[in-house]
């Protein structure tokens, strides 16, 4: 049985790669699971999918924890242990990073057992994030080497149908460019062995005695207890103001900010917190004279390291 992980942050496609691999399978004749999983369902959350497929019936079932497969969309997850992108990873495991660093780099940083390598995209590939979906399944389904290129095809068109031909297009010479480039690892990534239920980890039960709600029942006491959650870390993208043309009316987009990251300084000037700005781009839609501009996050930090 193959199983695959497909790692990523909210808005780069993983539920939709999971599909597409998942249906580039069926077409070959495999019994195939597919499914996401949430944490927060916001743009630039960590979520992942995972792909499971057999010539015969499958009956496990919940989270892949030993993967011979893990495809990571944005390299930032990597260091997330939240993330779990480096769960389970065996010596037969593959791991996929998309990645402007060499396979070597990743190699010593990580020192996983397992063979890896990295689909090559440049910061604005990152940014463009509903192409990404369709360059990971096209990566994964060449390094099974179980998925022919029409199903692969047949697969994306199926899957994206809705949103247009000329999305699909795009879609579809992104997956094809990925297919091609790892067409010297076809095969690399082998099935994994049926796993008994024997080596399955029991569950540790706790036994909690019977108290009073007033005793038991969660109270929190302390204020402001979330600003220590420094939820801009999941951002893949950076609203920038420009003040030269920035009119100070930070009533609108701290308003439409649904995070409250946005408010006037002393002389009224709209300032962004970006510990908790999580990227949503309202104020950039909202802005009225557009002084508000999108940047991808990889290349805002590349601006303010130090030369």
């Amino acid at each position: 049985m193959f199983r695959i992980r497909l790692h990523g942050r909210g808005g780069q496609g993983m539920k939709t790669a999971s599909r597409i691999l998942g249906s580039a399978f069926f077409a070959e004749g495999f019994e195939v699971q597919d499914a996401p999983r949430y944490g927060a369902e916001r743009r630039g959350a960590p979520i992942f999918a995972y792909v499971r497929a057999a010539r015969r019936p499958i009956h496990e079932r919940g989270v892949i924890r030993r993967p011979d497969l893990v495809v990571v969309a944005d390299e930032t997850l990597v260091p997330v242990a939240a993330a779990g992108v480096l769960a389970g990873l065996g010596e037969a495991s593959v791991l996929l990073i998309a990645s402007g660093e060499a396979p070597g780099v990743w190699r010593e940083r990580l020192r996983v057992p397992g063979p890896v390598l990295t689909l090559p995209v440049t910061v604005q590939e990152q940014a463009e994030l509903r192409f990404a979906g369709a360059a990971c399944a096209a990566a994964a389904a060449r390094l099974v080497g179980a998925i022919g290129r029409p199903a692969l095809e047949g697969a994306v068109r199926a899957e994206l149908a809705e949103l247009g031909e000329a999305v699909v297009a795009e879609n579809l010479e992104r997956a094809l460019a990925a297919w091609e480039a790892f067409a010297e690892q076809a095969g690399l990534v082998r099935e994994g062995p049926a796993a008994a239920a024997a080596v399955g980890e029991r569950p540790d039960w706790i036994e909690l005695p019977f108290e009073a709600a007033d005793v038991s029942a969660p109270d929190i006491y302390g204020a402001v207890t979330s600003v220590q959650v420094r939820t801009g870390l999941w951002r893949t993208m950076r609203p920038v103001i420009d003040y030269e043309r920035c009119n100070r009316c930070a009533w609108v987009c701290g308003t439409f900010c649904p995070d409250g990251a946005i408010a006037p300084d002393a002389e009224g000037w709209p300032r962004i917190d970006y510990d908790h700005c999580k990227g949503c781009l309202v104020c950039v839609a909202v802005c009225p004279p557009h002084a508000i501009r999108a940047v991808p996050e990889a290349a805002a930090a590349a601006e303010e390291a130090p030369a």
